[in-house]
């Protein structure tokens, strides 16, 4: 089993408030990865997007569930894989930071276990890929 990093740090011509506010609700995440993405279990907290909350990421049997761990409004967004997937110990970390001139610094950070040898490789480039396409896409989603 090998482990996997990405690290992604992208400037983007939003405020800091309106980028989270994309990456915290699930169905306009979804549209940043061009993916279905449902809200499928409700949040404790104020946000019904936060700790505890469970979004389906696709469809049908190849969807993939995420919990949010940790939820601080405007700064931070951490969560973990829930279910079974070809990668293992999946864990996502976003961290978004005032930047110049009204923009925001995102950097979005992923580490994961792959379970079928060699395919790590493939997963994190794509992975990558999807978000940093998607991050570059957040201005026309506000």
């Amino acid at each position: 089993m090998a482990s996997y990093r990405i690290e992604i740090q992208e400037i983007i011509p939003v405020a800091r408030d309106k980028a989270f506010a994309v990456f915290a609700d699930h169905r306009r995440f979804g549209k940043l990865l061009g993916a279905p993405v449902r809200r499928i279990k409700e949040s404790d907290q104020a946000d019904p997007n936060g700790v505890g909350s469970v979004r389906r990421i696709g469809v049908g049997p190849i969807g993939l569930e995420e919990e949010i761990l940790t939820f601080e409004p405007d700064s931070l967004i951490e969560y973990t894989l829930t279910s079974i997937s070809p990668i293992r110990n999946h864990f996502g970390r976003i961290r978004f930071e005032d930047h110049t001139d009204g923009q925001t610094r995102i950097n979005y950070t992923i580490t994961f276990d792959d379970v079928v040898p060699y395919t790590g490789k493939l997963v994190a480039s794509t992975l990558e890929n999807g978000l940093r396409k998607g991050i570059r896409r957040l201005p026309k989603l506000i």
